[in-house]
């Protein structure tokens, strides 16, 4: 089992920067909103395909997990934009959790990092019934169920009652069961110290279970099997079930703020054309090309993104 990064590095509010400010930062990772006409110029020969990450781009982080709720405006950008594009949610969190908070029918969710991701038909390329199988998704739909980690469901389940056994001499300290990852929260654990019980408490256990690996995110660890999916291959995954498998056709949009959307940004980066867009309001390294500051700001946007394509078409139908 890999370890748990270094203290300095577990929390993204922590990271150390190269950058001197964040004014210098946004020369390298301009604002998405301010160059969003450069953007949508490239996007006129394209199909988009819109990829978003949930909490921190979607909702505000918030102190409780089950409280991470989306406002009525976000919900109503978000519905808009899915019903020029197609649109994905791609998260952390447990898919049916996702569903339960987004409660849009017009977008498609891919939960635990992109290990529990629900489609109309499936993928060609990923035949093995083993991971992809018919089933009814949280819609009430047909749909087929993608589940590269699914041998893995008995151990992390027995990961999920061990943790919660152990954990609650911390106060403040939860434990989110995602399904295929385990998330242990620890944003309203109030004392530094019990914070570092806690990364040992989690650390010692998770030497039983070497088939697994611990990562750091804002205020979290993360606990998930060591297998070779990530958001990344989720993105490309959904592409494929979506019918966009020329990637000289498609500019994927991808809007994350969590270390665990760079492996996303990165297949951006590598198909050549797309637009890595990454959420935050302090300077980090990322491999992102635009950046948006806040929810906010990603509301606006998507708000400017569901208008352009609307006067797009009103345009091309004028022409006609």
């Amino acid at each position: 089992m890999k370890s748990i990064l270094p203290a300095n590095q577990t929390d993204d509010e922590n990271e150390e920067s190269i950058w001197s400010s964040y004014d210098s930062w946004l020369v390298k990772y301009p604002s998405a909103l301010e160059n969003f006409e450069k953007v949508m110029n490239i996007g006129k020969e394209k199909k988009i395909v819109v990829f978003l990450d949930y909490d921190g781009t979607l909702s505000q982080i918030v102190d409780d997990p089950d409280k991470a709720y989306m406002t009525d405006a976000m919900r109503a950008a978000v519905r808009e934009v899915a019903s020029y594009f197609p649109t994905a949610i791609v998260s952390g969190r447990c898919r049916n959790k996702v569903y339960d908070f987004v409660k849009l029918k017009n977008v498609h969710y891919a939960g635990s990092h992109g290990m529990d991701i629900s489609t109309p038909q499936g993928s060609s390329k990923y035949k093995d019934k083993k991971h992809q199988q018919k089933a009814v998704d949280e819609k009430g739909n047909e749909a087929v169920l993608f589940h590269p980690a699914k041998e893995f469901l008995p151990t992390i389940q027995e990961i999920v009652k061990i943790l919660k056994e152990n954990i609650t001499i911390i106060k403040g300290s939860t434990i989110e069961d995602n399904m295929f990852c385990v998330t242990v929260h620890y944003r309203r654990v109030k004392n530094e110290k019990d914070v570092e019980v806690l990364k040992e408490i989690v650390e010692s256990i998770m030497k039983d279970y070497p088939n697994f690996h611990i990562s750091g995110g804002k205020k979290v660890l993360e606990i998930r099997p060591n297998v070779k999916w990530n958001k990344g291959h989720a993105l490309m995954y959904l592409l494929d079930t979506l019918g966009f498998d020329n990637y000289d056709d498609v500019l994927p949009l991808y809007i994350g703020d969590d270390r665990t959307d760079e492996d996303a940004f990165k297949v951006i980066r590598k198909i050549g054309g797309g637009f890595p867009i990454i959420v935050s309001s302090i300077a980090r390294e990322t491999n992102a090309s635009y950046s948006l500051r806040d929810p906010a700001d990603v509301m606006t946007f998507l708000i400017h993104l569901a208008k352009w394509k609307k006067n797009l078409m009103k345009k091309t139908k004028e022409r006609k």
